[in-house]
């Protein structure tokens, strides 16, 4: 049976009314800390993500992949303007709508534990978290780009909220001030390339805007920079260089932020935007090749600053930058190897067609996405287990917890090893997708991914060896805390730790046999692996890109095994003789220095800034105060010649009247 289209609507509006009722409703009649909050919110979720996935899987037995849902009309302007509130239920959509939903439920669930002793924040924690479902649901079924804008900006602030969680904490209102600020840099980029489409099409629907892409009514240096500024936004929420700053500091919310919003759903919103505005950048060689370079690079760049990182949820920040950079080097990969068929002539389409096929070009992306938001959310989780039984988050203060941990730890190992591609894990399946794309389209893309599967599983293992392998270092102890007894986290926090790991084993088995690239690409001869056993087989342009990578992630593993637990080499030893590049990954490529001192401090509060406030002392002030003063003395003139005297008043009286007789003898 098809979901009925009214059905699709409750996806989005009943975390919405999640929302309402704790916000509103519960919140003068029921104690801060109660778990009805979370009772509200968990229900209202789980709704959404039965929903959610009734319709994926209505949209699989679909023939064209696509249920319509009717338009609400929302506003008509004089002039035959018509704006509308539109959703659009196709594989995209429900891919993105399941992603969301079921990686919430499984963070509401977990926080009942973890969040069970914030008593003063409960009740807040889930009312933001229920708006924040809502926002990210309203972006991904979104039909036109202007409620897409509203609703990505209402994600921001539910990010900008809940980073800043614990606002009584400096550094946490700092991290949420960066990440509000830094986000905004690319949503003007956003917002521009919006305004751009629209000046020159008159709509802001999405499918309308690909027909003219696909048929060449948008094109050349306008079709360009509209893409390039709606890439912008997405480099901005996605954390890509160089807008990434903001995502390693916003580690200061909560960890169940951390897992829904900054590793499986906001920073995910970029590649989303990228992926449903697909058809605009084939047809745009410029910004395609944009999309890859930046996703090639940040993909490499990321991962050598979380090998040094010390605190566990940094390193996962860290390589979520990264993984993020490798979905975008998906869709840029195969986008340019598209767009230079389309430009040489190769590929022989008509519209109908082209549109199904550059549409069907984010499967790869997409791909990765999906197995990612499943072992980054665990992974998350994981470290949040830990922290709540050491009382820290830095890695030198652990060790020892595998035995006093197993749960904790069996799941963080299936999630670490998924996260370094290794066979036959979900994230394998969707690394060596994006491989074997950047191979086809730019050798040069291919060798910075590579070196990035090394570096993955390099630092992904040195987070392993030195939280859970070794002797117990103490925990919080140093800082105040005493937390000599471990022990394993509640059960309400290890079952979605459980649910998550066995997702991370089994979710990249979708497109064993091509099935998920054919879900996106309509195409029976969408390619994939053969079959579960035969793809050390599979060969891309003459070469076995699956043995390659899981060669190179094998050898990152046991380099952090000669590392952190034989010490063949030690870490010491190694940060001394690559130290140049060992202060260049802890100091964040001094990119916090270059913006906080330099450009904020420095150019803009001491220079900008303080010429705009002479400005406005000496301009503006001034001007009003010469105004003013002119007003005055032009008072005072005046009282000066009203002297009281009735002869001088009839002076010039006189005066005036012999002016006058002159002026109409002589001009009259």
């Amino acid at each position: 049976m098809t979901i009925p289209y009214q059905c699709i609507w409750l996806i989005m509006l009943l975390p919405l009314a999640a929302f309402i009722a704790n916000g509103l409703f519960l919140r003068p009649w029921v104690k801060k800390q109660s778990p009805a909050y979370g009772y509200v919110t968990i229900i209202a979720i789980a709704a959404s993500a039965a929903l959610a996935i009734w319709a994926l899987l209505s949209v699989m037995r679909t023939e064209d992949h696509v249920i319509p849902v009717p338009d609400v009309s929302w506003a008509v302007i004089e002039g035959g303007v018509s704006i509308h509130l539109g959703i659009i239920m196709d594989q995209l959509s429900a891919l993105m709508a399941v992603v969301v939903s079921v990686i919430s439920l499984t963070v509401q669930i977990y926080s009942l534990g973890y969040m069970a002793h914030d008593e003063a924040g409960y009740y807040r924690y889930y009312t933001f978290m229920s708006l924040f479902t809502f926002a990210m649901l309203g972006l991904s079924l979104s039909d036109n780009l202007l409620f897409t804008f509203v609703f990505w900006e209402l994600v921001g602030l539910c990010s900008y909220l809940l980073i800043g969680f614990w606002y009584h904490k400096k550094s946490a209102a700092d991290a949420a001030k960066k990440a509000f600020i830094v986000t905004r840099i690319g949503d003007f980029g956003f917002l521009a390339g919006i305004l751009i489409l629209y000046l020159n099409t008159g709509t802001f629907d999405i499918a309308r805007l690909h027909e003219l892409a696909v048929t060449g009514v948008l094109t050349g240096t306008v079709l360009m920079w509209a893409a390039i500024g709606l890439f912008a936004g997405a480099i901005g929420k996605s954390a890509q260089f160089p807008l990434h700053v903001w995502l390693p500091d916003a580690m200061e919310g909560p960890t169940p932020v951390s897992a829904l919003i900054h590793s499986a759903t906001m920073v995910c919103a970029g590649v989303f935007l990228v992926a449903r505005t697909m058809p605009l950048f084939v047809f745009s060689q410029p910004a395609i090749t944009l999309v890859a370079v930046i996703g090639g690079f940040t993909a490499i760049f990321a991962a050598t600053m979380g090998l040094t990182a010390n605190d566990i949820k940094r390193v996962l920040a860290y390589s979520t930058i990264s993984q993020i950079g490798y979905m975008m080097l998906g869709l840029g990969s195969v986008g340019m190897t598209l767009a230079g068929e389309i430009t040489s002539g190769a590929l022989h389409a008509g519209t109908e067609e082209l549109l199904i096929i550059t549409k069907g070009a984010v499967a790869i992306g997409m791909f990765h996405l999906f197995t990612h938001a499943f072992f980054k959310a665990l992974l998350f989780m994981g470290a949040g287990s830990v922290s709540h039984a050491t009382g820290t988050f830095d890695m030198r203060l652990m060790g020892g917890l595998r035995r006093a941990m197993p749960w904790t730890y069996a799941t963080f190992l299936i999630g670490s090893l998924s996260l370094a591609g290794i066979w036959p894990l979900a994230g394998f399946w969707s690394k060596d997708e994006i491989l074997a794309g950047a191979f086809r389209a730019q050798p040069v893309l291919f060798a910075l991914a590579l070196i990035t599967v090394f570096l993955t599983a390099f630092y992904m293992f040195r987070a392993i060896f030195m939280t859970f392998h070794g002797a117990y270092r103490g925990g919080a102890h140093e800082a105040g805390h005493e937390h000599g007894h471990l022990h394993e986290s509640p059960w309400i926090m290890v079952a979605p730790l459980v649910f998550l790991a066995v997702m991370a084993v089994i979710a990249g088995w979708w497109n064993l046999n091509g099935d998920f690239n054919r879900f996106f690409a309509h195409e029976a001869e969408a390619q994939g692996f053969v079959s579960f056993f035969t793809v050390f087989a599979h060969r891309v342009d003459g070469m076995p890109l699956a043995p390659v990578s899981l060669i190179v992630a094998i050898l990152g593993i046991f380099s952090a095994y000669a590392v952190y637990i034989r010490r063949w080499v030690t870490a010491e030893t190694l940060g001394k003789v690559f130290r140049p590049l060992y202060l260049l990954f802890v100091n964040k490529y001094y990119f916090d220095r270059l913006y906080e001192d330099i450009i904020v401090r420095q150019l803009l509060m001491r220079g900008l800034f303080r010429a705009f406030a002479w400005f406005d002392r000496n301009g503006v002030d001034g001007a009003v105060d010469a105004v003013a003063e002119t007003v005055i003395e032009g008072g005072q003139t005046l009282r000066r010649i009203q002297t009281g005297q009735l002869q001088l008043y009839g002076l010039f009286i006189g005066i005036g009247v012999v002016i006058i007789a002159i002026c109409v003898i002589f001009f009259g």
